[in-house]
């Protein structure tokens, strides 16, 4: 006799039924991941304490000053960008959202711009900006501030300025994010109770954005712990940070151990943070979504979930106690001083973001053969040059190939882990996400070092293959973020319906979710593409002298020699990102359109 099945148990599911789980589709990318990324990481902090006693590499990078003061130089430089960047990314994503039509979408494409741009060539145009010959010197002797030109570049400020510049879009986007979806029916609820316009953003604009600050302070911070490039070139000596020594220990001979302990060291303090931030406000905050949905709600889930209102109250409790002083000052002013601050804030934000751009753009097409601006006379010599020249041309062909590999890699390992994230019904999705967007948080130093062991034993340093794996571990996460986001928002009851009719899994992805997904699709190989393009910490550990990228030819000569070709490759790119974005203007209008 077969016993009846108990109350409230779940029928057995079909044999072979685990083999159609949309789970199944995390594999590839979680093997590739685990092979060429975790385990490397793993293998590179074993290496950093084999030593007898095991701790002695890691006691002397906190015992010796010049560790020691680089790793405190770091945070501080690290904090004080963060807080500049929400001092002012904060107006600066308010004037997103108060503008309206084609005045919002040129302001937001003057943000988002830039970030898609080479942090190098970022860099880059600060150095032509702040030069001796630079547009600051010479609009400051022609105003009559000063006589001779002043040493702007190689100090403290010219690192702040440019750290913050670089990273300013990621704040404004978050802080955006944040003010995009709040209920503006609470402001104008305010506003007709009689709140003034101050108030209501100390009591109920501040208090409510809160997260989208947390978020991107937490960011910004995380990002400008492994800064390498643009303190190496807008600093000087006194300016050294932590992740400086290593690449600068990694050119010299010195004995196993040591080198990898400051990169364990530098990767520990990053993961702490994140780790802290994730506890307190969910570890969401990496890819800038929302909580993905779980199998079941668990106890501890329902607490904190019961609990948001009680934290919402205290931010308010907080905001109440200290703002009440504030609110008082702030009351004296004008009524309209909320609204020019926002403007005249946001608007240097977007000068700071454009403006040297612009000016390396210019000095492209400059007849002098040094950096100067304006320039003397106007020329296309320096696009001759660089076309002309075999070594250019060799450094270009090398990175396009790279990055088209790369991307075609990123997006097969990262839309199939979308996939699986977004329709598979598996516990602890978070976590499962958390690992596959990690390398967003991971320092590129330390897992260029990472790699270059692995890579040196399986003979792929200065090859191409190696390159595009090792670019394609950052492209990943760029790739599932993008297809997750657009594969939540198409209507599943349109796939259950194809299915309900017949259609096998295959016809149904191929018919239905395909064709909903493509703009967000389009959109991830562009960007993956990009982030392959424009790599180039991992490939100063992965590259070899036969084999040059773009990225590495532009920072030898930045280093030895200053001069417009230099401006030709940052035109040349400013031209590959905008034309990327305007061709993938239908594909988003479609998508619009369809929905």
């Amino acid at each position: 006799m077969t016993a009846a099945p108990l109350s409230g148990t779940a029928a057995p599911r079909p044999r072979g039924a685990w083999l159609k789980s949309p789970a199944l589709l995390l594999v590839p990318a979680v093997l590739f991941l685990a092979a060429i990324y975790v385990m490397p990481l793993i293998d590179l902090g074993r290496v950093s304490v084999a030593a007898d006693p095991w701790w002695s590499h890691i006691a002397r990078v906190f015992s010796v000053p010049l560790y020691w003061e680089s790793l405190l130089r770091t945070m501080k430089i690290a904090l004080t960008v963060a807080c500049l960047c929400a001092l002012f990314g904060y107006p600066t994503a308010l004037l997103i959202q108060r503008s309206r039509g084609s005045v919002q979408a040129m302001i937001a494409t003057a943000v988002i711009l830039p970030y898609f741009i080479a942090i190098l060539i970022r860099t880059y145009a600060w150095m032509v900006l702040l030069g001796r010959n630079g547009p600051i010197n010479k609009t400051a002797i022609w105003l009559g501030i000063y006589d001779e030109p002043l040493a702007l570049l190689f100090n403290r400020g010219s690192v702040l300025m440019g750290m913050t510049a670089v990273l300013m879009p990621l704040m404004v986007l978050s802080i955006y994010s944040s003010l995009s979806r709040l209920d503006q029916n609470l402001i104008r609820a305010a506003l007709a109770s009689g709140a003034g316009p101050l108030a209501v953003f100390w009591r109920v604009l501040l208090p409510l954005t809160l997260p989208g600050i947390g978020a991107g302070f937490l960011l910004v911070f995380v990002s400008a712990l492994g800064f390498f490039i643009t303190p190496t070139l807008l600093g000087g000596p006194g300016d050294q940070m932590f992740a400086m020594h290593i690449t600068q220990q990694a050119d010299s001979i010195t004995g196993e151990g040591f080198l990898q302990a400051l990169a364990v060291v530098l990767l520990v303090i990053t993961l702490v943070v994140v780790g802290i931030a994730g506890r307190l406000m969910g570890f969401e905050f990496i890819w800038g979504g929302g909580k993905l949905s779980e199998v079941a709600e668990t106890p501890a889930k329902s607490k904190r979930a019961a609990a948001g209102p009680t934290r919402r109250s205290a931010r308010m409790l907080v905001a109440d106690m200290a703002g009440w002083p504030i609110l008082r000052l702030l009351g004296r002013m004008p009524a309209d001083t909320g609204k020019w601050t926002v403007r005249i804030l946001g608007g240097f934000v977007l000068c700071t973001l454009i403006l040297p751009i612009l000016v390396v753009i210019v000095i492209s097409f400059s007849k002098a053969s040094y950096l100067t601006f304006p320039p003397p006379g106007w020329s296309l010599q320096w696009y001759e040059k660089f076309f002309s020249d075999s070594n250019w041309m060799s450094a270009f062909w090398n990175s396009l190939g790279i990055a088209a590999l790369s991307s075609v890699m990123a997006v097969a390992l990262g839309a199939t882990a979308a996939i699986g994230i977004v329709r598979s019904e598996i516990r602890y999705k978070s976590a499962v996400m958390l690992l596959l967007v990690s390398p967003m948080i991971v320092p590129p130093v330390v897992l260029g070092l990472s790699l270059y062991s692995l890579f040196l034993h399986l003979n792929l340093v200065g090859t191409y293959f190696g390159l595009a794996a090792a670019h394609a571990i950052g492209g990943i996460p760029i790739v599932i973020v993008i297809v997750a986001a657009s594969l939540q928002a198409v209507d599943r009851q349109l796939e259950q319906s194809a299915a309900v009719h017949g259609a096998s899994v295959l016809t149904v992805f191929r018919t239905v979710t395909l064709p909903a997904i493509a703009p967000g699709l389009a959109a991830a190989v562009f960007f993956a593409f990009l982030h392959s393009f424009d790599e180039l910490v991992l490939s100063l550990f992965l590259s070899s002298p036969r084999m040059k990228t773009l990225p590495l030819m532009l920072w030898a000569d930045i280093n030895y020699q200053l001069n417009p070709v230099l401006a030709v490759v940052s035109t040349l790119e400013v031209v590959l990102v905008v034309g990327g974005i305007f061709l993938a203007r239908p594909v988003f209008g479609r998508s619009r359109a369809a929905h």
